[in-house]
């Protein structure tokens, strides 16, 4: 085992390691089409996403007419029930995770989730990927009291990571929306934008301290922040 600049690094999930944006439309769209919405495209729903689905969901309704807050409560539900029985039919990691999640394990990293899914559903999905067992600590936006952009979520992130063997070395964190880039900022930690995540703004106004085309780039660019 070669030494590496960081003992922990944590990541969004959505838009970060898995492309969950096909599963995520179709779950937006189902709550639309109970209401006579028309549908969006999954390139419409890209932006949305990263907040949390009740966050996703209100942007979408907008989107197609608007909403009141019974509207939102019941669709909201609809969303989460259909998005629960189809997690994992389109979703999938991004080119090149798998390799640098192991590139990572093998300099000793331990690796964290910080997501503003449910957990419960960050977990399933993952656990049908079969990438659980990677992550020290898988945390969702029901996790604790706050969710990103608060830093709450991330230094508890690097808390538990640290209690199962993480080191007391440096932490990074890895995301692709505002939300990220905020929480991991707030918290003292470097951060890295994902420029091919479901993007809000360009990836150059979110503020990260480095930007990756692809996971090819990370373990040098964590290199490189190191420096």
């Amino acid at each position: 085992m070669t030494h590496f600049s960081f003992d922990i690094v944590g990541f969004d999930l959505d838009g970060t390691l898995l492309d969950t944006s096909g599963d995520l439309a179709a779950a937006v769209n189902h709550a639309l089409a109970s209401v006579d919405r028309p549908p969006l495209t999954v390139e419409q729903v890209k932006p949305m996403i990263g907040g949390g689905a009740r966050h996703m969901l209100k942007q979408g309704l907008t989107a197609t007419g608007g909403y009141d807050e019974a509207m939102l409560d019941t669709l909201h539900a609809e969303l989460l029930a259909y998005y629960e029985a189809n997690i994992c039919v389109l979703t999938r990691p991004y080119p090149g995770v798998i390799d640098a999640l192991d590139a990572l394990a093998a300099k000793g990293v331990t690796l964290g989730i910080v997501t503003n899914k449910i957990e419960r559903f960050a977990r399933t999905v993952l656990g049908e990927l079969g990438l659980t067992d990677r992550f020290a600590c898988i945390l969702g936006g029901d996790s604790m009291a706050e969710s990103k952009p608060s830093p709450m979520p991330i230094h508890e992130m690097v808390r538990l990571c640290r209690k199962s063997g993480g080191g007391e070395g440096r932490a990074a964190f890895v995301g692709d929306s505002i939300f990220d880039i905020q929480a991991g900022k707030a918290a003292g930690l470097p951060t890295i934008a994902c420029s091919f995540g479901f993007l809000m703004q360009p990836v150059g106004e979110l503020g990260a301290d480095a930007v990756i085309d692809g996971y090819e780039d990370l373990l040098p660019t964590l290199e490189g922040l190191a420096r």
